[in-house]
């Protein structure tokens, strides 16, 4: 009897994993396809944190704080340089937006660098297509960045320096990019809590 209920444990342990592999399967087969076959893990979590209250803007009191402390370790880990001793800022244009960042203090010229470094970085991944990093950042694909990558070509990112820190400048004459340009820069000054307009 103990031999039959051993086998029985062992058949139910058995068709549990073939369950759980069927599941997984399926949930891949019903996802989009990552635009990059070397990033399917980092798609797969952040489309497993896009329900997550934290990430839906739906948080309130401490689990807001919780996830705006999220973003900046995110982001901090991501863009190589202090999230609390620089500012962002993202400005709507007519014909695009701005990403900016700077250092709070003119003497941190440490940070200033490594600002430069990643704002230069990022208009060439952005230019590519490549959303990774504020994938990354926010634990989710972020609105309007499907659209740019498949706009990429009417899209343009130029690089510039600032005094304390750098910016990029995004512009595009293309209706349907402007509008997920404008859709992505919305986000993120929800998301980093900046403050800036949402209109032009």
């Amino acid at each position: 009897m103990k031999k039959i209920s051993l086998t029985f444990c062992a058949a139910a342990l058995v068709a549990a994993g073939a369950l759980t592999v069927y599941v997984n399967a399926q949930k891949g087969a019903d996802a989009p396809a990552a635009a990059h076959d070397r990033h399917d893990a980092k798609t797969h979590d952040a489309q497993a944190h896009a329900d997550c209250p934290f990430m839906n803007g739906g948080e309130s009191g401490d689990s807001h704080d919780a996830h705006h402390a999220g973003v900046n370790a995110r982001g901090e880990a991501a863009m190589g340089f202090s999230q609390t001793e620089t500012a962002h800022h993202f400005l709507l244009t007519r014909d695009g937006g701005v990403i900016q960042v700077e250092v709070k203090d003119p003497a941190d010229t440490a940070n200033r660098t490594r600002i430069r470094q990643h704002l230069a970085h990022v208009a060439q991944m952005f230019a590519a297509g490549d959303f990774d990093t504020p994938m990354l950042v926010h634990a989710r694909t972020v609105p309007g960045t499907p659209a740019m990558s498949r706009l990429k070509s009417e899209i343009v990112y130029a690089f510039e320096e600032t005094e304390r820190g750098g910016r990029v400048r995004i512009t595009t004459q293309n209706a349907e990019a402007l509008a997920a340009v404008h859709e992505f820069l919305r986000f993120q000054i929800e998301d980093h809590q900046t403050g800036d307009r949402q209109e032009q």
